[in-house]
């Protein structure tokens, strides 16, 4: 969908507490390549097309698993976010946070 636009296939994830009063970005590793993929340790294959993930939408139904861990790295059914540089994380560390 376009942003500004602009076509966006970009998404912005942030890390909070149970409460919603601490936010934080959830950013990928200094060495990670701009557009590279996220994927999840244990869980690898293509993904699914852009319209099929927003028609079906996963997001919602992924999201309740997707958390920070007790080092702040992003999480999915506590399995670690990989890039080609390591682990994405909350941008302080937040611990035990809901990711969306």
């Amino acid at each position: 969908r376009k942003l500004g636009g602009v076509p966006s296939h970009g998404m912005v994830l942030c890390a909070s507490n149970a409460a919603h009063t601490e936010v934080e970005f959830v950013v990928p590793p200094e060495n990670a390549k701009i557009g590279e993929r996220v994927t999840f340790d244990g869980y690898d294959g293509d993904p699914e097309a852009e319209n099929k993930f927003a028609k079906k939408k996963m997001l919602e139904k992924l999201a309740p698993d997707l958390k920070t861990d007790e080092n702040g790295v992003v999480v999915w059914k506590n399995a670690k976010s990989v890039t080609s540089a390591g682990p994405c994380i909350a941008s302080k560390g937040m611990k035990g946070a809901q990711v969306s």
